[in-house]
């Protein structure tokens, strides 16, 4: 008597071995598939977001320990989100399958990729962790430039503010002196 799980052993020296990282990852994502069709589609989305996760490990492995404008996170809250930065996170699509990966401006929520495979979604990622780098690069660059040009500036106000000062503070005493003579 077999059952569904057992391997002949001629299927068993052709089967490649699978790393238990490799078969979890497969699992979840048979039990995601499954899960999205059945009751609790919350845990589905959790699971999805889960496995775009762990395929963003490589990515957030190679950021530089001084570089801290990335903060990873899985939010379990009402509509579970995949945070990327403070701005930018990945939440599931209305029918629980798509990964929508969008970044809140100024101006409202900005839909930066939408895909139903999670490694396009990684690829995705990795091209806007790269933008904001080199955005950060850029803007480092320029407060390092503009430094010794806001110094100028700053001696020149600092002394109209002392002359300023000295200023109001004879013609405060001229009309005191003025006031006293009156009475």
């Amino acid at each position: 008597m077999t059952d569904a799980h057992s391997y002949d052993r001629a299927d068993a020296s052709s089967v490649k071995p699978l790393r238990l990282r490799d078969a979890l990852r497969q699992a979840r994502i048979d039990s995601a598939g499954r899960t999205g069709v059945v009751v609790d589609l919350r845990d589905a989305e959790l699971a999805r977001l889960e496995i775009l996760n762990e395929a963003l490990d490589p990515l957030f492995a190679d950021i530089p320990n001084t570089i801290d404008m990335f903060d990873r996170g899985l939010s379990q809250g009402e509509t579970p989100r995949l945070w990327v930065d403070p701005v930018a996170h990945v939440q599931m699509g209305r029918d629980k399958r798509l990964y929508r990966f969008v970044q809140d401006t100024s101006y409202g929520r900005t839909l930066l990729s939408e895909s139903h495979d999670p490694y396009v979604m990684a690829n995705a990622i990795t091209d806007y962790v790269a933008r904001r780098m080199i955005e950060r690069e850029q803007a480092i660059a320029g407060r390092a430039a503009a430094a010794p040009m806001t110094l100028r500036p700053r001696r020149r106000g600092f002394w109209t503010f002392v002359l300023g000062f000295i200023a109001g503070a004879g013609t405060l005493f001229g009309i005191a002196v003025l006031a006293s003579l009156r009475y």
